[in-house]
C-alpha cells in the first residue's frame, strides 16, 4: 500500500467559504470550507486515476467513520505520513458524499494553534486548497485500486500546475517572526491581543506568499 496525497487548489476545488453560528471565545464566527476534496476518472498532475468505484467506495467509508465518530480530524499542511498529528490539527471534517464524479465535503475550522492560523489566513483573503491523504495500490498505468481516504487536510495552492505547494507550517517558522505567530496562535482563541498579533503577522505572511 502506497501513502497518496492529492493536492487540489481554490479554483479547482471550487472551495466555499461559509460562516457557522458557532462562535471562538472572542466572539468570532467559526468557518467551513466546501468543495470537491476529490475527482474520479481524470489523470491528475500526479499521473494517478481514481476510478469512480474507488472513490463512491472510499467516501462510503469515510461517511460512516464521520457519523460514528462525530467527524474527523486533518491538518494544516501535508506531512509524510498516514497518522493525524494532534498538534497539528486545523479543522474538523464533518461531511462527505459524491456528487457525480466528484468526492466532495465540508470541514469546519476549530480553534486550535494551526485552526487559528488557517482562519486568519482565510479571512484576510489567503486562497487556501485543500490535499486528500489516503492509501491505496497503484498499477503500472497510474490506476489506483484498495483506495481508502484517511483524511483531508489544508494546504496553500499551487502556483502553478505542477507545482509543489508551499508548506505553510515551515514557512511561518522561516520568516522573520514567525515563531511568534505561532505561539501567539496557540492563544488566540482566548487572548484579543495575541489575536490582533498573529493577524499582522499573517497579513504580511500572505504577502510574501502571494496566495
Amino acid at each position: 500500500m502506497n501513502l497518496l496525497r492529492e493536492f487540489r487548489d481554490y479554483k479547482d476545488s471550487k472551495i466555499v467559504l461559509e460562516e457557522s453560528a458557532d462562535l471562538d471565545h472572542n466572539g468570532n464566527k467559526l468557518l467551513h470550507m466546501k468543495g470537491v476534496f476529490i475527482q474520479a476518472d481524470v489523470r491528475n498532475q500526479n499521473q494517478r486515476v481514481y476510478p469512480l468505484r474507488e472513490i463512491s467506495k472510499a467516501v462510503e467509508a469515510m461517511n460512516r467513520k464521520i457519523v460514528s465518530e462525530g467527524g474527523i480530524q486533518g491538518e494544516l499542511d501535508h506531512p509524510e505520513e498516514l497518522s493525524i498529528n494532534l498538534d497539528r490539527v486545523s479543522h474538523i471534517i464533518t461531511e462527505m458524499w459524491m456528487d457525480g464524479e466528484n468526492g466532495c465535503g465540508k470541514l469546519k475550522l476549530i480553534p486550535t494553534p494551526m485552526g487559528n492560523i488557517a482562519s486568519t489566513l482565510l479571512r484576510y483573503g489567503a486562497k487556501l486548497g485543500v490535499s486528500s491523504r489516503g492509501s491505496g495500490n497503484v498499477d503500472n498505468n497510474g490506476i489506483v485500486s484498495d483506495f481508502e481516504i484517511v483524511t483531508v487536510d489544508i494546504v496553500s495552492q499551487p502556483s502553478a500546475p505542477g507545482a509543489y505547494p508551499r508548506v505553510i507550517y515551515e514557512s511561518l517558522y522561516n520568516m522573520k517572526g514567525g515563531s511568534t505567530i505561532i505561539e501567539n496562535a496557540r492563544y488566540a482563541h482566548v487572548d484579543k491581543a495575541a489575536n490582533r498579533s498573529i493577524e499582522r503577522g499573517l497579513i504580511k505572511f500572505i504577502q510574501e506568499l502571494k496566495i
